[in-house]
């Protein structure tokens, strides 16, 4: 391990304009460190790679010849780090000042504690629900669906969110969003990287599960702010991306949540999940086709 305290961790797909407010930001805060930034490029045709080499000397650049997904460039990157903490970083974030400074100030102030989510906000200010509750049947079924549009005050969706929870004070919470995801040196030693049966979605959930279980603390750190634009690489391939994202939703439920039930349950609890999440999927993927029909017929 080098002088470095800790090491970000950006994992890059084709966003190239994002990825350079990114860095610009990260240029600015340089001085709380001392830190180390890892850009792991997933096989960007943008020239997102072109452009971190030229532009910013002080990155690491990893390149792949293949797209490994988010947690695979993750984990590459994490492995590779020469800082003992790791603080993974969406390649469409802006880091606020100060954010750094106290998320390093409080990772050593608190060995208890495992993995460390930042207050993220909107592109327009707006706080961003990015500390949540492990997810349960009922949160699925009305989170993002026309149930939910129903019922837009219903407590599953509110609970998950934890939309009643005052975002300014430090607190315990499930899990925190890997789009900005601290993870302390002692924790990923004894629990490991990222579990690769996850391309993307739902690994930073699994990791946050892993970190409860193996006796660290999850926890929220609203005086460290940063902007997250949600989406800036998913939104290039909607459907896929929802397919992967319910995909990673069974595997977390199945891997998790399914070994804590009876023996007799767990074959119907599999069934049905699998089932409901595939449906609700293919409600996503229709109205996206029917969306995308309409709009062509307007050209």
């Amino acid at each position: 391990m080098s002088d470095f305290k800790v090491s970000i961790t950006i994992c890059s797909w084709n966003t190239k304009e994002d990825l350079r407010l990114c860095l610009d930001s990260l240029h600015a805060v340089s001085d709380e460190g001392p830190f180390e930034t890892i850009v792991f490029d997933n096989n960007s045709a943008d020239g997102s790679p072109d452009m971190v080499e030229a532009e910013y000397p002080w990155v690491r650049l990893i390149r792949s010849s293949r797209n490994l997904g988010f947690t695979g460039g993750q984990n590459h990157s994490i492995l590779a780090r020469c800082a003992p903490h790791a603080f993974m970083l969406n390649s469409d974030t802006i880091v606020h000042k100060g954010a750094m400074a106290k998320l390093i100030a409080y990772a050593e102030e608190h060995p208890e504690v495992g993995i460390i989510g930042p207050r993220l906000l909107n592109s327009d200010g707006s706080l961003q629900y990015s500390c949540r509750r492990f997810p349960n049947p009922l949160a699925a079924l009305f989170r993002n669906t026309w149930v939910g549009k129903l019922f837009p005050n219903n407590k599953y969706t509110r609970d998950y969110l934890m939309t009643n929870m005052q975002h300014d004070e430090i607190r315990e919470v499930d899990w925190v969003s890997g789009a900005a995801l601290f993870a302390r040196k002692e924790f990923i030693d004894r629990v490991g990287v990222l579990d690769d049966g996850y391309f993307m979605f739902s690994e930073d959930v699994d990791w946050c599960f892993r970190c409860w279980e193996a006796g660290f603390k999850v926890e929220y750190l609203p005086e460290s702010v940063i902007t997250h634009a949600i989406g800036r690489s998913t939104d290039k391939a909607p459907n896929r991306m929802i397919g992967g994202f319910h995909r990673s939703m069974y595997r977390f439920y199945k891997k998790n949540m399914v070994p804590k039930m009876h023996p007799v349950v767990r074959p119907f609890a599999i069934f049905f999940a699998g089932s409901a999440l595939l449906a609700r999927a293919s409600m996503f993927i229709v109205k996206n086709k029917i969306d995308n029909l309409g709009r062509s017929m307007k050209r």
